[in-house]
């Protein structure tokens, strides 16, 4: 369905192909179609009991691996996918989230590891809504969930389910120890839920054991306890000198040691299965790798993987390490670093690997808050001179592009754009002054990078000033049509996929999450700070709008609601100008190859036409 009931919009052109070349058409299209998996996850206690995600179906589902026998099976199987899995500790159970055509409302549900008997309701008691957080132990569970009327923590233990933490502000499960005595909440009831407080329960009662808050603009995050029952340290990640470190808090000691470590960006970490060290995962400008860090010691050795990024990893109970890597050049991986040095792949999906592509090279752009990051990519067989450039904005707003497998960066390198990824203020990976400094002044800021990076690559010879498209999705997405409209000059045309775009509408529609979030974002809520929410908008900025747009949105996306995108479009339709308008049966984007295949064809054909192209 490509209009919204009752009203009509130009729907968004949907060729037959992308490429005239039989080879080249082939090419695009396998790297979507090939076959992809996540790390494995493993029950604790059972760790031959395994669960991954891949798309070998067509849809990305979960699927169970015994490693015992090598037995692979798809445990999941629903219209628009399912990415939240994990093994109950024994092994004996699976449990997955069920939510409603990708609107991510719904229950957590579980089903044997061995198959054999449908899911059923996991926790008993517990009403439907938007996941925060999980923790399964031996005899208790603790789950999260968040609705309109804020956060409540629930507890399941001998059949009975109780309520033992509710507010209005964001709030969720962050950890429960080994022997589960213990259980961490994540919670901003100080207001500001992008820098966490955390709280230490005891079970029994669920009173309080500990406290821990670092004041204002500096969050907290619970990793993860320490594997070891009995054991009370928690690893945590702090922001004390203005990037993301670790440290250990032994939480009923109240001890805690703060881990400085030797390197450039920002870390993560989790344990390894002794408790005497801990896998650090590294970022750095685009690029992650890993390192064993011993606890006793203080010793840090680097696992020597290849620049890129890790895209997950785990210590088994050898000591080897498993990790998902790739580049922007070369595919995913699955692969297993053993403790004598020997890396190998560790897991094969089925049929051909995908197509390679094009590697990335980095740029620093001094820009009005500091010096910015830049992946760019130029197509293989590009001509001297200019190029046609998509400006590709990620999401977010905290995360951060990477030296990663895009086949969907590929395929606009296949049609012959240079591509160019901003980091923007706002990225995660730069310190948490670049993190925080959009706050009070979301969009606007990051555009001012977006616009420094685009004064660069056309003053370097990259760019064709009159062939350049700003696109992303949800946070790159609103960017997208926040730049068409306060920046129209400077585009030949705006592709927005599931975006913010009235920024009030918006705020009234979505999941409560993501209201405390805005609401630590600006300042307050739109009945506060309106001033600023409107200035932020895309919509606030359509007369201005001067280049074609198209807009790609799900029906059932709880984080950019589809009204607030039916009133920029119906503000769109009253200018004299192209713009078309795609929409599908999915929530936040969709976990579907098919239809990923068919937003991207619809997404580069519209460029490709934008700049003249076809």
């Amino acid at each position: 369905m490509n209009t919204a009931p009752g009203t009509q919009y130009p729907p968004a052109v949907v060729p037959d192909r992308l490429f005239d070349d039989a080879e080249a058409e082939s090419r695009w299209r396998a790297r979507f179609h090939a076959k992809r998996l996540s790390v494995p996850d493993w029950a604790i206690d059972a760790p031959d009991v395994n669960l991954y995600v891949s798309n070998a179906s067509g849809v990305w589902e979960v699927y169970a691996w015994n490693r015992a026998t090598d037995e692979h099976r798809q445990v999941t199987d629903r219209p628009n996918g399912t990415m939240h899995a994990f093994p109950s500790p024994d092994g004996a159970w699976i449990w997955w989230f069920n939510d409603t055509d990708g609107d991510e409302f719904g229950s957590w549900v579980r089903e044997p590891f061995a198959g054999g008997a449908a899911a059923e309701r996991a926790v008993p008691d517990v009403h439907d809504g938007y996941p925060a957080g999980l923790e399964v132990g031996e005899n208790l569970v603790v789950v999260g969930v968040s609705t309109d009327d804020g956060s409540q923590l629930f507890a399941h233990a001998d059949g009975k389910t109780s309520l033992f933490y509710s507010h209005e502000d964001d709030a969720g499960i962050a950890s429960m120890s080994r022997d589960g005595r213990l259980v961490t909440i994540s919670h901003s009831e100080h207001g500001d839920s992008r820098h966490p407080a955390l709280r230490i329960l005891a079970t029994g009662d669920f009173s309080t054991v500990a406290e821990k808050w670092d004041g204002e603009g500096k969050g907290l995050s619970a990793l993860e306890f320490s594997p070891i029952a009995g054991d009370a340290r928690m690893l945590v990640v702090h922001e004390r000198r203005g990037r993301e470190e670790l440290m250990i808090w032994d939480v009923e000691a109240d001890t805690e040691a703060e881990i400085e470590l030797d390197l450039p960006g920002e870390v993560a970490a989790s344990w390894y299965p002794t408790a005497d060290a801990l896998l650090v995962a590294h970022f750095h400008q685009g690029r992650s790798s890993l390192f064993r860090y011993d606890i006793a010691t203080g010793a840090l050795s680097s696992l020597d993987t290849p620049p890129g990024r890790i895209g997950g990893a785990g210590v088994r109970p050898d000591g080897s390490v498993e990790y998902s890597w790739s580049s922007a050049a070369q595919p995913t991986a699955v692969r297993v670093r053993t403790p004598d040095g020997t890396d190998s792949v560790l897991l094969e999906p089925p049929g051909e690997r995908a197509p390679e592509s094009a590697p990335i090279t980095d740029t620093f752009v001094e820009g009005i808050g500091g010096q910015i990051h830049a992946l760019v990519s130029r197509p293989t067989d590009a001509p001297d001179g200019p190029l046609p450039t998509v400006f590709s904005l990620h999401g977010g707003p905290h995360s951060a592009d990477e030296d990663r497998f895009s086949a969907y960066r590929a395929t606009w390198l296949d049609a012959g754009f240079a591509v160019v990824e901003v980091n923007y203020r706002g990225s995660t990976g730069y310190g948490s002054a670049w993190r925080d400094a959009i706050e009070g002044r979301p969009g606007l800021t990051e555009l001012e990078d977006v616009a420094a990076v685009y004064d660069w690559a056309v003053e370097s010879g990259l760019t064709d000033p009159t062939k350049c498209v700003v696109n992303g999705a949800s946070w790159g997405g609103y960017l997208s049509l926040l730049a068409i409209g306060t920046q129209p000059t400077r585009w030949a045309g705006s592709v927005a996929s599931v975006p913010v775009a009235d920024y009030v509408a918006a705020y009234e529609d979505e999941m409560e999450q993501l209201r405390s979030f805005d609401r630590a974002l600006f300042g307050g809520a739109p009945d506060t700070v309106g001033a600023v929410y409107r200035e932020c908008s895309p919509i606030t900025y359509v007369e201005a709008v001067a280049a074609p747009v198209l807009v790609l949105a799900g029906d059932n996306d709880p984080r950019c609601p589809i009204r607030q995108i039916e009133n920029y479009l119906d503000r769109l339709a009253k200018r004299d100008l192209p713009y078309e308008f795609y929409r599908y049966d999915a929530g936040h984007g969709s976990l579907v190859t098919t239809e990923t295949i068919k937003q991207t064809l619809i997404e580069v054909h519209f460029a490709l036409r934008a700049v003249g192209l076809r």
